[in-house]
């Protein structure tokens, strides 16, 4: 095993059907955007160059400041939402049901699991307004309260995604920081807990530091996925009411498909992937700065 790890043309043999693959699906299809930027047209119409103009086109673009601002927002709101809870369920799992979490995790985890035009639909009936009144307005007539047309407007559209998208992925994070929390040795929880530390305090100095690595990958993990959030939102509000719940991957999705405008579908394509990059180099440093100082 050593004299073919050694070898660089045995490496370079092994790995060469998955580079390929690799370049295939991914490295080639991305450079073929990239260059798409500087064009306008498409395969029907034909390509004529145009250089930058679709790169100055994003910043006068009213359309690419709502999805921005949209995808940005949902991804900020929506990360801190499930990874709190996701966290807050791994903490249940360690410390209070123990070994009778199995069945717990379990059913929190199903919707992970779930197609994202079922739980879609599922939503779409729970709170439905008319023609009838789904099962959330028929809880508020019993208190009282008049019905709400929850995608009627952007505000409520936009938090009925985020309860869709919490309740779908929050077990998918209780699972991945729950793997993080039962690696931390029960002999440092023990002395900590001799030490006097207990409840919040161990949780606080103790086990969140401990748990930071997976933390900080599920942190990443989520806001990336967020950031680039497509079918949720096609199968729940199709980016209405109007274009307030349109993110910029369905722009990007529209312009290119819809319109036929390949090169500034792509210019939008570059946008969110810089955006993405941004985010998790921002986070890679701060984690990296927190960890200087401690």
């Amino acid at each position: 095993m050593k004299s073919v790890l050694g070898d660089r043309r045995a490496i370079f043999l092994l790995l060469a059907p998955a580079l390929t693959v690799y370049s295939l699906i991914i490295l080639i299809p991305v450079f073929w955007s990239l260059g798409y930027t500087v064009f306008e047209g498409n395969a029907i119409n034909g390509f004529s160059f145009v250089g930058l103009d679709n790169i100055k086109q994003l910043f006068s673009d009213p359309d690419v400041h709502q999805a921005l601002w949209f995808t940005v927002r949902f991804a900020l709101v929506l990360t801190a939402v499930q990874v709190a809870l996701g966290y807050l369920l791994a903490l249940l799992y360690v410390f209070v049901l123990r070994k009778a979490s199995n069945l717990i995790r379990t059913l929190v985890f199903f919707p992970v699991v779930l197609p994202t035009v079922a739980v879609s639909l599922l939503f779409q009936q729970l709170f439905e307004y008319a023609p009838r009144n789904g099962p959330v307005n028929s809880i508020l007539n019993v208190f009282g309260i008049p019905s709400v047309d929850w995608f009627g407007t952007s505000t409520s559209s936009f938090w009925v995604l985020i309860l869709m998208e919490t309740w779908r992925s929050m077990g998918f994070y209780a699972v991945l920081l729950y793997a993080g929390l039962v690696d931390i040795p029960e002999e440092v929880l023990e002395s900590s807990r001799l030490d006097g530390a207990s409840g919040l305090r161990l949780v606080r100095h103790i086990v969140i530091p401990l748990s930071m690595p997976v933390l900080l990958s599920s942190i990443i993990f989520s806001i990336n996925g967020t950031l680039k959030i497509f079918d949720s939102v096609i199968a729940l509000t199709n980016g209405g009411p109007g274009t307030s719940t349109t993110p910029l991957t369905v722009l990007m999705f529209q312009t290119s498909f819809g319109y036929g405008e390949y090169g500034y579908g792509s210019a939008i394509a570059l946008l969110l992937t810089m955006l993405c990059l941004i985010v998790t180099i921002f986070i890679f440093r701060s984690s990296r700065r927190d960890l200087t100082k401690a």
